[in-house]
């Protein structure tokens, strides 16, 4: 919701993160947390399998190309990220749809009835259910590069712990930072892929189309 709104002159504008909570509880319920969830959910497994699939195996072909084991582990993951990108992303349009919907949940189709809409009035192409596909391969790519980057090469620096205990936290902490980099780091793609997938500002124009126009005029609207 913060994503697809357009600063404070936003008529549905939220003014903090506890009001959203708030306005999307007392106007569309509890279950108003819940939109979207069924695309994520059904692409939760072949995402994660294509993810450390392809990560392993780009790995591998990248052995041959004598690379630094950093960087290895970075294109890896940004080959990886590029791959889930093109798998998870009609799911991502749904979703985004739905969650941008802020009527009741009982009001709102389900899933299964948006993508049909979806693919009814724009098809499968990059003005239907494959839509803000280059934000999606942005996001996804540098997440994956920086994350498995950055977590390989800080779990080969920092030395392995006997002690079961601090060694789970060893891999729990660098989990964590490597998390938090990559999201800090991805989140204009994010930005820019929900613009395209969610609502235009005016129905029947297309303000928000390519990536990084998007992206610039965030920019230059926005800040």
């Amino acid at each position: 919701r913060f994503q697809i709104q357009r600063g404070k002159t936003d008529p549905t504008s939220y003014k903090s993160l506890g009001d959203c909570f708030r306005t999307i509880f007392q106007r569309e319920g509890l279950l108003g947390f819940y939109k979207g969830i069924f695309p994520p959910v059904l692409a939760e497994t072949p995402k994660r399998a294509v993810k450390f699939f392809t990560f392993e195996q780009y790995k591998k072909l990248l052995g041959y190309a004598s690379l630094p084991p950093g960087l290895t582990f970075a294109v890896a993951g940004l080959g990886s990220g590029l791959t889930e990108a093109v798998v998870v992303n009609p799911f991502e349009v749904v979703k985004v749809t739905l969650q941008a919907n802020q009527n009741a949940f009982t009001e709102q189709p389900s899933s299964f009835v948006q993508a049909r809409q979806i693919i009814k009035t724009g098809g499968l192409g990059f003005r239907g259910l494959n839509k803000g596909l280059t934000a999606t391969l942005g996001r996804h790519g540098v997440f994956n590069m920086v994350y498995f980057g950055f977590y390989f090469n800080m779990k080969n620096i920092l030395p392995v712990n006997k002690d079961p205990n601090l060694e789970f936290l060893r891999k729990f902490g660098i989990g964590l930072v490597s998390g938090t980099i990559a999201s800090i780091i991805n989140i204009p793609f994010d930005v820019a892929k929900s613009r395209i997938q969610g609502p235009q500002p005016v129905p029947g124009e297309i303000k928000y189309r390519t990536c990084f126009k998007t992206m610039a005029t965030v920019y230059k609207e926005e800040g």
